[in-house]
């Protein structure tokens, strides 16, 4: 029971302030509860589909499939590879946690996870897609073109700020989900 209440302390201590707000404005209550109604429907449209072609993932891609072409040694293929599916991603930016750590546990490159995770929440396809048409060819391409080096930079300049033991422990951790 106290391991219960420790892990979902966050949640029960959000759960009795929101009961709190709702006894001194009850219609801000309301609306809190509402919106995070409405959060919970979109997590569980979004989370099982998510998991299910990460199930697909881990079964039908070969770990040394995974290394050879985002793994060490991959280089600007493993670069590419990972803007790319971050790119095509559908779904939030939460929705990119659990692939990163597919990716991981298959022997995807620290830094390749990054740019996996920097891509999914800057330059989505359709997002593009909308800037081309609503903001106009130069405004999208003047971002890609900065957020593009600019994910590649950050994710390098992260793989050497953070030790190989702390990005082998994450590793470590990953393959044991």
């Amino acid at each position: 029971m106290t391991t219960l209440v420790k892990r979902y302390s966050s949640f029960l201590l959000v759960l009795v302030l929101l009961g709190i707000l709702s006894l001194f404005n009850q219609e801000l209550g309301t609306g809190v509860f509402n919106i995070t109604v409405m959060q919970l429907k979109e997590m569980l449209l979004v989370i099982p589909p998510i998991f299910v072609l990460l199930g697909l993932l881990d079964v039908w891609v070969p770990k040394q499939t995974m290394v050879k072409f985002m793994g060490k040694g991959s280089g600007l293929k493993g670069i590419l590879l990972s803007l790319f599916i971050g790119s095509a991603a559908a779904g939030p930016l939460y929705g990119a946690f659990p692939v990163a750590a597919v990716f991981m546990k298959k022997g995807v490159t620290f830094s390749n996870v990054l740019i996996f995770i920097g891509a999914w929440s800057t330059t989505k396809i359709p997002m593009i897609l909308f800037e081309f048409s609503a903001l106009g060819a130069p405004f999208a391409l003047t971002r890609l073109l900065i957020d593009i080096p600019g994910i590649i930079i950050i994710s390098f300049l992260l793989t050497r700020m953070i030790g190989k033991e702390e990005i082998e422990a994450i590793h470590e951790r990953a393959s044991k989900q």
